[in-house]
């Protein structure tokens, strides 16, 4: 396990991005009260109401947007992504640990590679620790360590867990099944290098965001089937669990919402490489055939959320075979708050809520 980083891309923000960064902050400790007088009348949508701070919050991001990702060249929506993360991040959250370091998993296989990743710890120790591997999000094509640099660190803080979040790699530079093998091969390499990584073999979860959700699951199908040693844990913000169909979500929350049903028929193209793919449980898993034997899940979506019902479909598909299941609703957020910890409370007290799913998972 090497400590360099060669082909990370790191995120440089301008002044404004410090100024704008700055007053979401500021908002983010304001009553909520106080923030819908900024945000305007309260939106209230399929029996829901949008939490005043991300009503403001998409009011700002509107204002000051440059356009729609699937507008824009790859490489600047990448930028846009990292830098909209940046503006919602909060004060820096401190911690003994912050490494970068390269997991080494280019082997005979032409096709596979080494990928940067980064240590998150509240102490530094040799002990071997539970452990959360986590997968950024960003429709498979958008997102990165630093976009969820924030995310990661709450989570290590809050939950006294080492975090390792992994780079893997994007359509549609590398389209499906790549980003399936990378966190494949990164689950496996933790898993059994557990000593040399510092991690307690028996106390390893996986975890992500939309896309990373949708890799998370992934891996967990992936290895039972394998009848190999599983995650212990699975946490899952916001999954993406169907590409064959839309639901009803999709077309309540099509748009205004951050995420919109166009941003995500453009991951899509980005990533699959023909309609079959879509119907590939490794793209798909919500069209696995077997559900039972998976890990322990927390399942959290977003009442706002175009993804909110095939994400809650796939936590009833694991229940009703007989896996222990939390299913959250938080019902006044959107797409996807786990990043938002600096700019409303609910944020962060999503994030507190699922780091107590998952020590209870991993029982410690």
């Amino acid at each position: 396990m090497r400590t360099s980083m060669p082909g990370h891309r790191a995120f440089v923000p301008t002044t404004t991005d410090r100024l704008v960064k700055a007053a979401m902050t500021t908002a983010g400790r304001l009553p909520a009260g106080l923030i819908q007088l900024i945000a305007g009348r309260p939106r209230h949508v399929d029996g829901q109401t949008l939490d005043p701070h991300f009503q403001a919050g998409v009011k700002v991001m509107s204002l000051l947007s440059k356009g729609e990702y699937e507008d824009m060249p790859v490489e600047e929506a990448r930028l846009t992504l990292d830098r909209s993360a940046y503006t919602v991040s909060g004060d820096p959250i401190p911690l003994a640990v912050v490494r970068d370091i390269v997991l080494p998993l280019a082997g005979d296989d032409p096709g596979s590679a080494d990928l940067p990743a980064r240590v998150y710890s509240l102490v530094e120790t040799d002990e071997p620790q539970p452990t959360l591997i986590y997968f950024h999000g960003g429709g498979w094509t958008l997102g990165s360590i630093e976009s969820h640099d924030a995310t990661c660190r709450y989570i290590a803080r809050m939950g006294g867990v080492k975090v390792i979040s992994v780079d893997y790699r994007l359509a549609p530079e590398f389209k499906f099944p790549t980003p399936v093998n990378d966190v494949l091969a990164a689950f496996r390499y933790v898993r059994d290098n557990a000593e040399e990584v510092g991690v307690d073999p028996t106390r390893i979860a996986v975890g992500g965001d939309s896309a990373g959700a949708n890799l998370a699951a992934v891996v967990c199908q992936q290895t039972r089937d394998a009848g190999e040693t599983m995650p212990a844990f699975q946490l899952l913000f916001v999954p993406a669990t169907n590409m064959s169909a839309r639901t009803q979500s999709y077309e309540t929350f099509r748009e205004g919402y951050f995420l919109t049903k166009a941003n995500m028929d453009w991951y899509e193209e980005n990533y699959i490489r023909s309609d079959d793919d879509r119907t590939d449980p490794r793209a798909s898993p919500l069209l696995a055939t077997d559900f039972s034997g998976l890990p322990p899940a927390h399942v959290a979506t977003g009442g706002f959320d175009p993804l909110r019902d095939e994400g809650e479909a796939y936590a009833r598909k694991m229940a009703e075979a007989g896996v222990a299941v939390s299913l959250r609703r938080h019902s006044t957020m959107v797409h996807p708050f786990v990043n938002a910890v600096g700019a409303t409370p609910l944020a962060r007290a999503a994030l507190s809520e699922a780091v107590g799913a998952l020590r209870m998972g991993l029982a410690y």
